[in-house]
Parts: structure tokens; sequence; C-alpha cells
């Protein structure tokens, strides 16, 4: 089968597509035929090994030191399951799926536990759409929802409102019936807008932080704003959410967990099949619906990389794969 591979740290051009050997499908296995793979932000610390903060040797300790561990990039996918093992009840051969596997979903064919964070596609969503949703979906949910505890009436601020996660954090936040303001550079001002954002600041000219306003919550999906900056803007009971594993940040967790009042938290968001399952329902009643900025075939995978890199683009960057096959379907 076809598959992106990396071999070695580094820019997008250490990616190249190569022949491999399809993977085998054990009892409790699903394998799936991957329609489409998102390039996340994500997928780019892991392909140049830049994890940022405190995190870098435990990022190249999990991923591999010298080069990387697992050779097929791509960290989330939309497909149907081509096969199941004996001993899967969940899934049927022929069904759509999105998921949300560690590596290895840049390529033609997928092999995932039945238990792993797979779950059924959102009905109304296209596989470029449903591909886009698990690592945007399940931080924003984790951290709006589970860690931030967004209510409705309550002022929510996105910093990279526009990003990979922002898009969906918006989306997600004014579905929880807050009052949503999103940092971005005026070019993605009308799209905030669009995707349910009340309030649009320039981060270009304008200082959040500066100018007298309270938020119940903060969230930061850029990684570039402190906790020491964030707190003027914060209600007194306010939380500062951060995507950033910086000693700083640590220090004012302990700090304002013993105190009380104004809360730094950080946090990891990690897909499995119960948050997918949630993602899933979230996006079947609105709360999510992916912008594709633009799709390239699995051929130009170093290509979407660089696109990601250097453009900025105005929404998910996607990899799709080859349609020969797809309705093709076996059971085991």
């Amino acid at each position: 089968m076809q598959a992106a591979q990396n071999t070695s740290y580094g820019s997008p051009d250490v990616l190249t597509v190569q022949e491999i050997e399809a993977p085998a499908l054990g009892d409790h296995d699903v394998l799936i035929r991957v329609h489409a793979s998102p390039v996340t932000q994500g997928d780019r610390r892991l392909r140049a090994a830049d994890f940022p903060g405190i995190g870098w040797l435990p990022g190249r300790l999990m991923t591999g030191l010298l080069r990387p561990r697992h050779r097929t990039p791509g960290t989330a996918f939309a497909g149907r399951v081509e096969a199941v093992g004996a001993a899967v009840t969940r899934f049927t051969p022929g069904q759509d799926v999105f998921g949300a596997p560690p590596h290895g979903a840049q390529a033609e064919l997928l092999v995932m536990p039945e238990d792993g964070a797979l779950a059924a596609m959102p009905r109304g969503f296209s596989d470029d759409e449903a591909a886009a949703l698990p690592y945007g979906g399940v931080t924003a949910m984790v951290f709006l929802r589970e860690l931030g505890e967004v209510r409705p009436g309550q002022r929510v601020l996105i910093v990279g409102a526009a990003g990979g996660v922002g898009r969906l954090a918006v989306q997600l936040a004014a579905h929880l019936g807050a009052e949503v303001t999103g940092v971005a550079s005026a070019r993605d001002h009308d799209l905030l807008r669009a995707l349910g954002a009340h309030h649009v600041i320039d981060r270009r000219t304008r200082d959040f932080a500066a100018e007298g306003q309270r938020y119940d919550v903060i969230f930061d999906a850029s990684t570039t704003v402190s906790f020491g900056r964030a707190r003027a803007a914060l209600a007194p009971e306010g939380r500062f959410l951060t995507l950033h594993m910086g000693v700083g940040v640590l220090a004012w967790m302990a700090v304002t967990a013993l105190v009380g009042g104004q809360r730094a938290i950080f946090g990891v968001a990690l897909g499995d099949a119960a948050r997918l399952e949630q993602v899933r329902v979230l996006a079947e009643a609105g709360a999510f619906r992916p912008v594709i900025a633009r799709r390239f075939p699995l051929a130009e995978v170093a290509a979407a990389h660089a696109y990601l890199e250097g453009e900025r683009p105005h929404g998910s960057v996607v990899v799709t794969l080859p349609a020969a096959g797809r309705g093709a379907v076996a059971a085991s």
C-alpha cells in the first residue's frame, strides 16, 4: 500500500511516499481504508520534533530520540471500515468512521483496535470535514467544556481563534451559550464572525489585556500568552487555559490551585473512543463544522506540510487518499 513516510526529523522535505506492507488484522482490530487525513500543527511538531517549553525531552523520548520511532505520520482521519477481526462487535465492514490514532493515518490502510480512538462518522459530514474534527474538536471540548466549564452567558476569550483548534473552539463556545471574543489577525475576522464570534480583536494592533474587559475564561490556543499577562483580563474567579507546557504555567497552576480565585490550567487533550463519540454528537448538533482551506493528494504530503507552515491557511489542510477501492469491503 502507499503511505507517507518520515524517517528523520526536519523540514517538510523529509516526507516521502513509499510502498509499504499493509498492516495485519488481529481478532480485536478494525481495518480502515483511509479517505482523508488532516495535516495539523500537532503533525508539524511531530515531523520537526518541535516540542515547546519543557516538553522537548519528554516529546523526544516518546516519539524517538534521534529519529521518528513511527515512520507513517497522521494522527486523525476519516474513512471506511474495510474488514474487522473475528472478535469485533462495535464496527462492521462498509461503515464510515473517523478517528485519532497516535500515528499511521496518512496511508491507504490503517489498523486500529476496536476500543481505540475510533467512532462512527457524524451524519452529514464529508470525509474531509470529519477528518478535521478529532484534533481540534477533542481539544476544544476538553479545554472549554471539561477544564473551563463554560456555561451560558459567560464571557470567553479565545487567543489564536483562527487556528485549527481555535476555529472549533469559537464554534463550541458559541454553541455552549457564551459571549465569544476571538483574537486573530484582521484578515481572519470575517471568518470568525461567521463561525460564531460576537467580538473580534486584531492581535497586531490591540492588546486584549489592556482594554479593561474581563473574561470568565481565556483559552490560549496559540501558546503565546502568559498567565501574568492574561490575569489583567480575567474575572476574579476566571480560568486561564493554555496548551503550552511551560515552567511558568506549571508554577502558576500550583499557586492558583492553593490560593483560589483566578486559575491557571494547562491540559492535554487525548482522544479516546468516548471523547470522539462526544465530538460526533456535538458535530451532529451543530457545534462543529470544520473549514477546509485546501486539499492535497497523498503524493503531495510534503507540499501539504509546507503549505500549512507558510500560508497560514483559513482552514484545515487535508491529505486525500486515492479513490480506488473505496467501494470494496470485506468481512473477516
